[in-house]
């Protein structure tokens, strides 16, 4: 019953389409897929455990756990994504592989605990094929991943030639190796088989080819491998250039998983571990982590600033360990041949750290500088700072000053600083070119956004972190208090000098008003009625009255000048009415009949000082007046509150808003005007929505009667 009660479009939003049975089977064979590659690891792991290190050494084998933690890292991604994205091959890819990696660490461990047993235990000649041949297949997974990503499909045109021909190069060698016989296998890779595979059949799958045909064969399959490699990576260089929007996102997360493999086969080298390949495994695990964000939430990261962090960061430690590295093999090879072997190594220590190292902090501060600015040095940029303030006059030089010290601090190739007034000027400073794309941090002054400051958006230099920021934060605080300082000091002479002029003008129009206008009136009244007068002892009573009427006219004349007068000094409404009800009546006087209008004001709002009442009226009037004209509301709605000490007037329309692009307007500018000679704020915005809102918080003291 509450199913047909309802009306059909939200039963069909809310009532998903029904799914098919392969539909919900196939995402679950990711995570089957994941337990699978799990369980395999813990059973190579536990056949590592019961196997002697002696059947270890004797099958030169290392622990099968091992191989198996990279396919361990990649069950969760691959499950993942085949839950996810189903129908992109490139998680089938992942969790192929994860799996491929685990049987493969199986197999081996099996492999070494069954050759312990005269005869081998059953199935392990079948391992040892997986190991020795099939597991060569292994090397196809990253070109197909890289081939793949991140849409599942092989590129188009030309590109699909290229892409066939690296898959072609990677799976040469394991096809080789499928069918080439063990003996020339070993004699083309100068080792020979273990004496504990001798009774394991080890050509499952050989075919009986010529030693003279395998052999040539197979020395071209290897360094196919390595072009297998190489073209891949052309293709991904491609797809990076030609993408855009979240592809390109999606793209640039594989370039940072390649970023960090690099930084990690580095350390490898540099480095080297036991025989556990944890190196490998981190690699493939990052890589695989790397492509699930890039293909399901590619935004879930800022991967621009990631990717700059990692290759700054990246690139610097790897220079400081090189050069470590170098200094230190560097002394050994000097003092080696003096000291002898035996006291090399602690000569060579000594001089390093009591020469090197306390050089080697300010060789860092040195390169970090060079690279990345004065940024770790916050005391030098804002004392920089100041001394460039210091030297600047007006705003526009403070703002390019500023400017200039943030790009030198931060080696930044173009910088811009926008700052916003209260008369709605704007004022911006820039150093350097502008790039095509930038990235903007808002200023802000006494918790008001007063501007922005621009920065590029890419390169290594415009990658920021939380340090950075709120160095930025400070620097551009201190230099939007100056220029709006700067800025205030030259309104307020400005307004000295408008405030007198106001004022002699307004006495000028007064005047000019009672002389030329209120005067001339009382006085032909006053010879009028004296005319009168005679006309009324002379008998003539109809001309009198005529005389007297015109009188009558002009006394009502020079009233409704003095009314004007009144209203114009204050209006009227304000003592009769109050403000609430001065604004509605306002509002019904100047909008359309058929547009809604709610004003609504708070008890304390009619007990305001004078100057701030008549403000308060003139604000909303205004904004009543532009929403009639250029709103095309159908509602209205004004609010006059009381908030910490202030009035806040709120004007609110559903039109069609303001164009961005439109300039301001004399009526958007007289009310910033007036709401600044109180010491206030105006603020015009137009919500996503629709409409406008008009804002004003004028400071009204502690309020009292006006």
């Amino acid at each position: 019953m509450e199913v047909e009660e309802r009306s059909p479009g939200p039963v069909a939003a809310a009532v998903p389409p029904a799914r098919s049975p392969r539909s919900r089977v196939v995402p679950a064979l990711g995570w089957v897929a994941a337990a699978l590659t799990v369980a395999a690891v813990a059973g190579s792991a536990v056949l590592d455990a019961v196997t002697p290190e002696s059947a270890r050494a004797a099958a030169e084998a290392g622990p099968g756990w091992a191989i198996g933690l990279s396919g361990l890292l990649l069950a969760v991604p691959g499950g993942l994504l085949v839950q996810r994205a189903p129908r992109n091959a490139v998680s089938w890819v992942v969790a192929g592989s994860g799996l491929f990696w685990a049987v493969d660490a199986l197999a081996s461990s099996w492999l070494t605990y069954a050759v312990q047993s005269d005869p081998p235990l059953p199935g392990a000649s079948v391992a040892f094929w997986v190991v020795g041949r099939l597991g060569a297949w292994l090397l196809l997974g990253l070109p197909l991943l890289l081939l793949l990503y991140p849409d599942g499909r092989l590129p188009g045109g030309r590109w699909r030639t290229v892409s066939m021909a690296a898959l072609a190069c990677s799976a040469a060698l394991p096809v080789l190796l499928l069918i080439t016989p063990s003996e020339i296998a070993d004699r083309r890779a100068g080792t020979s088989t273990p004496a504990v595979y001798a009774d394991l059949d080890l050509d499952l799958t050989s075919l009986p080819l010529p030693e003279w045909l395998l052999l040539p064969l197979l020395t071209v399959a290897f360094p196919l491998v390595a072009l297998g490699t190489l073209l891949p990576l052309a293709v991904v260089g491609h797809r990076l250039r030609a993408a855009t929007g979240d592809d390109r996102r999606r793209m640039r997360w594989l370039l940072w998983a390649g970023v960090v493999d690099a930084l990690v086969m580095l350390a490898a080298l540099v480095f080297p571990t036991s025989t556990v390949s944890l190196d490998l495994a981190l690699a493939v695990g990052l890589t695989g982590l790397a492509v699930t964000i890039g293909i399901l939430r590619p935004r879930a990261f800022d991967i621009d600033r990631l990717l700059g962090r990692t290759l700054v960061y990246g690139g610097l430690a790897a220079g400081v360990v090189v050069v470590d590295l170098g200094v230190l093999a560097a002394t050994g090879a000097l003092l080696g041949n003096r000291f002898g072997e035996r006291n090399a190594l602690v000569v060579t220590l000594a001089v390093v750290a009591c020469v090197y190292v306390p050089l080697r902090g300010a060789l860092w501060r040195i390169v970090r500088r060079w690279v990345l600015g004065e940024r770790e040095d916050p005391y030098r940029v804002v004392a920089g700072l100041a001394e460039r303030l210091e030297r600047s006059g007006g705003a526009e030089e403070q703002l390019t000053a500023v400017a200039a010290a943030v790009a030198q601090a931060f080696r930044s190739p173009y910088v811009g600083v926008e700052v916003e007034f209260a008369r709605g000027d704007r004022l911006v400073a820039e150093h350097g070119q502008r790039p095509a794309e930038v990235q903007s941090l808002p200023i802000a002054y006494r918790g008001e956004e007063v501007g922005r400051l621009l920065l590029p958006a890419s390169g290594v230099r415009a990658q920021l972190v939380a340090g950075d920021e709120r160095l930025l934060a400070d620097v551009v605080r201190q230099a939007a208090a100056a220029a709006r300082a700067d800025s205030l000091a030259a309104q307020l002479q400005a307004s000295r000098g408008e405030l007198v002029t106001a004022r002699e003008e307004e006495r000028r129009r007064l005047r000019r008003d009672l002389h030329d206008g209120l005067g001339p009136s009382l006085g032909a009244v006053v010879l009028r009625i004296d005319t009168a007068r005679n006309l009324t002892v002379a008998g003539r009573g109809d001309e009198a009255d005529r005389l007297l009427q015109q009188a009558r006219d002009d006394v009502a004349s020079a009233l409704a000048d003095v009314r004007r007068l009144v209203h114009d000094l204050r209006p009227p409404a304000l003592d009769d009415l109050g403000l609430t009800a001065a604004v509605r009546q306002q509002a019904e006087r100047l909008l359309d009949p058929r547009v809604a209008v709610t004003v609504a004001g708070a008890p304390d709002v009619d007990a305001l000082p004078a100057a701030v009442e008549v403000a308060g009226y003139r604000i909303a009037s205004e904004a009543l007046a532009n929403a009639a004209r250029h709103a095309r509301a159908e509602r209205v709605e004004v609010t006059l509150a009381r908030s910490e000490g202030a009035l806040v007037v709120t004007v609110t329309d559903d039109g069609v808003g303001i164009d961005p692009a439109a300039p301001a307007g004399v009526g958007l500018v007289s009310l910033r005007e007036r709401a600044a000679e109180l010491g206030g704020r105006c603020t015009v915005e137009c919500p996503p929505d629709g409409g406008t809102v008009v804002r004003a918080v004028l400071p009204a003291g502690t309020g009292g009667a006006p």
